[in-house]
């Protein structure tokens, strides 16, 4: 974890491991462009990303499908947590769910520069307990192969309601903050023996009264997307960090911003696309260099803004185990953290 951390204790950790969704991203740039996508586009892009915001993160999160190439180029001093998770999941079966690469371990991933794994489930906690069941049961396989290997989890939550297939929608922004306050409260059970909850803001920043845009009615009032924040603390009993959720970066800065306000005591981001999106088409259009000199200004400049707000808001890890000296009173599975 300490790899992980600045020297704060935070967790300013960068995102890179999207996988199907990077394909179709950079297809789409590429097209945009009038050039012909290839797949070495993608390998090029993390690996640029990664050789040049690794200076200014204290983590990045890769994939080794798409990211090998990133995982050889980041800085040293930036740790490396590897996704272990398939992607996506089978739209031909009703639940969601997760599985891991089929050749991967724990201790395969070590091997590989491993700081720590991440593993995403899709989880709604008002599925019927046949769906969730199998779901609980797989984090408790993974939380136990995580103390066998001796290295941290981080497992992200993205909440859905089949009902609702429109997740961008008014409706599913009204269900979000309970769905959200529900997962982190059942993934902070010690029976899962995860390190960090990898959660997504508990609100749809859209519908947020004050944010919305022209003609949009507002969901929530701020007094309850405040008290939304406030309630998480009780939940949880363990570190817990932000996904962007692909929001623009103004937009981040601006939920990070409320939480830590409203004294929510989150301990750091792993955030993707909101750092690193827009540089997508700057590649495609101009390459190499040109992806470099966005990188280093205005990508540089999107991962100091959210530095600059999680040392001002964000709360030290060690401090949900008593502060950093305590770690091994409270806990010996934490002191080789």
């Amino acid at each position: 974890m300490q790899k992980l951390s600045n020297d704060k204790g935070i967790i300013a950790a960068l995102a890179i491991d999207q996988r199907g969704s990077m394909k179709r991203i950079m297809k789409a740039a590429a097209e945009k462009a009038g050039k012909t996508y290839n797949i070495d586009m993608v390998y090029e892009f993390k690996e640029l990303v990664s050789q040049e915001l690794t200076k200014y993160v204290s983590g990045i999160l890769l994939d080794e499908e798409l990211g090998f190439k990133g995982m050889k180029s980041k800085n040293p001093q930036s740790g490396l947590i590897m996704s272990y998770e398939q992607t996506g999941y089978d739209v031909n079966t009703v639940g969601r769910f997760p599985e891991l690469l089929q050749n991967e371990s724990l201790d395969r991933l070590i091997k590989k520069g491993a700081d720590a794994a991440k593993v995403l489930v899709y989880y709604n906690p008002n599925d019927p307990a046949e769906i969730n069941d199998v779901k609980h049961a797989f984090l408790e396989r993974l939380g136990e192969e995580g103390l066998a290997a001796d290295i941290p989890l981080f497992v992200e939550f993205v909440t859905y309601d089949d009902k609702i297939p429109d997740s961008k929608s008014a409706e599913f922004a009204k269900e979000k903050p309970q769905l959200v306050l529900d997962s982190m409260k059942e993934f902070s059970k010690d029976k899962y023996h995860i390190d960090v909850i990898k959660a997504e803001i508990p609100v749809n920043w859209d519908f947020v009264e004050g944010h919305t845009k022209s003609g949009v009615k507002p969901v929530y009032t701020q007094a309850e997307v405040a008290k939304t924040f406030k309630d998480m603390n009780s939940l949880v009993d363990r570190p817990f960090i932000y996904l962007s959720g692909g929001v623009p970066a103004e937009t981040f800065r601006e939920e990070l911003t409320f939480a830590g306000e409203s004294g929510n005591n989150y301990s750091g981001i792993l955030g993707g696309r909101a750092t690193w999106l827009d540089g997508v088409q700057v590649y495609a259009d101009g390459g190499k260099d040109a992806l470099i000199q966005w990188l280093n200004t205005q990508g540089k400049q999107n991962v100091s803004e959210l530095n600059e707000i999680l040392n001002k808001y964000a709360t030290p890890w060690y401090n949900v185990y008593g502060g950093l000296n305590n770690i091994d009173v409270i806990d010996p599975e934490l002191a080789s953290i």
